[in-house]
């Protein structure tokens, strides 16, 4: 078995606008267990794409972008159904940007022999494949970027929005959720960005400009997207996984409130984890616990205990085919921090 005989079939993203799940989130509002909670967080999120006050925040951890649904979340920056994203270095830079360069996810299988994988330099997430030195290309394109930045410390949003100008002029795949938030002026934050192909980039960046380099400052991440909070007192989040991404967006509240703003919880929280709840984490915490925390309202917030690629795309047709989407006013929110010109990517 060689290379070529294991990166055979790519991995393909679902539609969420090719079919309309209303009738399905509807026969499972009737049901029990995970269906119901499904249900329900898919009126949830309906219910902040209505509230024309919301400020939607989409925060992504784990590899549901490798596994097929990275057209979910472009859509749903297309769509108008998001307003900020908060993730993690893998989800932006080692799949949407990896794929946004020209190259593509595989079939695979977990039951493999890894070692063989290794020497094919061929890495897994689970029965999916990528290609080791395509990811190296990766790595070499954001050194590239940085190498053409001003050298200072850039919040990750600054880095990425360059990402989505670069993919402007370079994309081999016009439809990535990078260029698509830059287009639509929704910011992008990963407060872990270095833990991703991003890292690498960025150290051999460093190592051959020691003296003036550009570096990532997560605390200026924290304060822009705390500002966004606070200029858009309700909000809502809608969380793949857990981890740095949600605690990050929650924890905005918090902050605002040391800064002395009085803002309100956010009212709305949908969260889609397998992790589970005795270990006193839970990636994160569960809902109701953030609001012993200040962070989270109740009365609007829905643990759902899935594997996100199973209803995540139930979810997000339900919301795309309600069109509620068409009645909110795009909020432009990287424009807060960079003003565009009046006319500019409409």
């Amino acid at each position: 078995m060689n290379k070529k005989d294991l990166l055979r079939e790519f991995v393909e993203h679902v539609d969420v606008k090719a079919f309309d799940a209303t009738p399905v989130i509807d026969a499972m509002r009737e049901m029990s267990f995970t269906a119901r909670d499904t249900a329900r967080a898919a009126d949830i999120l309906n219910a902040m794409i209505e509230d024309t006050d919301c400020t939607i925040m989409l925060c992504v951890a784990g590899s549901t972008s490798a596994g097929g649904c990275m057209q979910v979340y472009v859509d749903m920056v297309r769509h108008n159904m998001v307003d900020a994203i908060v993730a993690t270095g893998a989800t932006i830079v080692d799949m949407d940007f990896f794929e946004a360069i020209g190259f593509r996810h595989y079939k695979g299988s977990p039951f493999v022999d890894d070692n063989k994988l290794r020497e094919l330099y061929i890495d897994r997430i689970y029965d999916t494949y990528i290609d080791e030195e395509q990811l190296q290309v990766c790595d070499e394109t954001i050194k590239q970027i940085a190498d053409g930045l001003e050298k200072r410390p850039h919040s990750s949003r600054e880095f990425i929005r360059e990402m989505g100008r670069y993919l402007t002029a370079h994309a081999k795949k016009k439809n990535s959720l990078v260029q698509t938030a830059y287009e639509c002026d929704v910011p992008i934050f990963c407060p872990a960005f270095s833990d991703s192909s991003a890292g690498f980039g960025l150290v051999k960046h460093q190592v051959e400009n020691p003296d003036k380099h550009v570096s990532i400052d997560s605390v200026k991440d924290f304060r822009e997207l705390t500002e966004i909070k606070i200029r858009s007192n309700v909000s809502g989040l809608f969380m793949i996984g857990g981890g740095v991404p949600k605690n990050f967006a929650q924890d905005t509240v918090v902050c605002a409130e040391v800064l002395g703003h009085s803002v309100d919880m956010h009212k709305y929280a949908v969260q889609i984890t397998v992790a589970d709840v005795r270990d006193g984490a839970c990636s994160s915490s569960t809902l109701k616990e953030a609001s012993s925390w200040g962070k989270v309202e109740t009365g609007s917030e829905q643990m759902v205990y899935a594997e996100a690629t199973s209803v995540l795309p139930l979810i997000v047709s339900y919301a795309y085919h309600k069109r509620g989407w068409e009645q909110r006013s795009r909020r432009r929110c990287a424009r807060i921090f960079e003003p565009a010109p009046t006319g500019e990517r409409t």
